[in-house]
């Protein structure tokens, strides 16, 4: 740093006046510097700057899968998923307005329902599928979100396709209340997962229809619950329970249960099969009604919950349910905070993709070596088809509708 002298004098009137060097080249002398300031270091050299250590992943972000055990064609349904959120969840919303319509103004609000990042203007997604969302500005002045004639096309095939299932889906919904602890399951339970199991928006009416099958029963604090009314043995077999009758031991080795024992046990032939039964498949049926009665801890527990959720996912169209879906279902299935790990210990049945935080679970064996589902329903295909027009920017020379 420069030295610089300042020289004040005083004069008559005790006012102080700073000189100015350049009136006077004696005084220029003690305002210049002898030192060259160059060679000071203003900035630490990026040798000698500390390392920052990077943080660990969080759960948010850490892939549940290592690499050597990633299956992308999972991971690349759950990367699907994720880019066609805003329009599966746009159709959901706006299918429930009067006349499918919504403000502009007001669907900027509403980033949760209709599935656009939080902070991004929703103009920017509705662009990404032309074909499926328009904006038009009505006689109010205002900018409206609506469907295109393509779009309510749609949502009528959609509908067709919901009333010519329904006996199937109130099959699921008995199937759901027999594992149930308590053969009842809420209402809003069913309808915030009805997707998965290809249950149409107005299924909490519907259910009326069918007072041989189910029963609303009102709760004090006006929670409608959804009870079973008869038990159907024919109903009580699980998909396991079936596959095993088909091929015994391709079911028998979807599972493995460790349990200690000596190796020199000496049994004979009935034994040891007895033996491996217990190590394998799940003894416990989902629709036997006894998981909530077993010690949490047991070996029979846990067997009890891998049934539960293999026959849960059985249920699904996809074959496959997020943490979100089987969270929802907690309670009525007695499973424990330890699902995430229980199904990692079961790799031969079930993919966990996504992340620690929002990870997916698939069947493996309902998917091919291509990870195409092998059984389609009708509401899959219909699904696909509203995935490959939503992705389209115009409508592609003979794509069938």
């Amino acid at each position: 740093m420069a030295w610089r002298l300042v020289l004040t004098r005083t004069n008559t009137n005790t006012k102080t006046q700073t000189l100015n060097p350049n009136s006077n080249p004696f005084l220029s002398l003690f305002f210049t510097s002898p030192f060259s300031t160059s060679f000071l270091v203003t900035k630490t050299p990026k040798k000698f700057k500390k390392k920052r250590k990077r943080n660990k992943e969080s759960p948010r972000t850490k892939r549940v899968q290592s690499n050597p055990n990633l299956i992308p064609h999972f991971e690349r349904i759950v990367e699907r998923d994720s880019y066609f959120r805003f329009a599966t969840k746009s159709k959901t919303f706006l299918s429930s307005q009067p006349e499918h319509v919504l403000r502009l103004d007001d669907a900027g609000k509403l980033h949760r329902e209709l599935g656009f990042p939080r902070g991004r203007k929703v103009s920017r997604s509705i662009l990404r599928h032309p074909l499926l969302f328009q904006t038009y500005r009505h006689t109010d002045s205002k900018m409206w979100l609506g469907f295109t004639d393509l779009m309510e096309d749609l949502l009528l095939e959609e509908q067709a396709i919901f009333n010519s299932m329904e006996s199937q889906r109130v099959t699921t919904v008995r199937k759901l209340l027999m594992m149930s602890v308590n053969k009842r399951i809420a209402l809003s339970k069913i309808h915030h997962c009805r997707q998965i199991f290809g249950i149409p928006e107005d299924f909490r009416d519907r259910v009326l229809k069918y007072p041989d099958f189910f029963r609303v029963v009102v709760e004090g604090d006006g929670r409608r619950v959804l009870e079973l009314v008869n038990w159907d043995p024919s109903l009580a077999v699980s998909a396991l329970e079936m596959e095993f009758m088909v091929d015994e031991d391709k079911a028998k080795r979807a599972f493995k249960f460790p349990v200690k024992h000596g190796k020199d046990l000496d049994l004979d032939f009935d034994d040891s099969r007895k033996l491996n039964l217990l190590n394998t498949l799940p003894l416990v049926s989902p629709y036997s009604g006894d998981g909530s009665k077993l010690d949490v801890w047991t070996l029979e527990a846990e067997k009890y919950r891998v049934g539960v959720l293999h026959e849960f996912l059985s249920l699904t169209l996809e074959k496959r349910a997020s943490i979100h879906h089987i969270v929802e279902f907690k309670e009525e299935f007695s499973l424990t905070r330890h699902t995430y790990q229980m199904l990692l210990k079961q790799p031969r049945t079930f993919y966990l993709a996504g992340t620690e935080m929002n990870w997916v679970v698939f069947l493996k064996d309902a998917y091919d070596e291509n990870g195409v589902l092998i059984n389609k329903d009708p509401q899959v295909v219909f699904n696909e088809k509203l995935c490959r027009l939503a992705e389209m920017q115009e409508m592609e020379p003979g794509f069938c509708l």
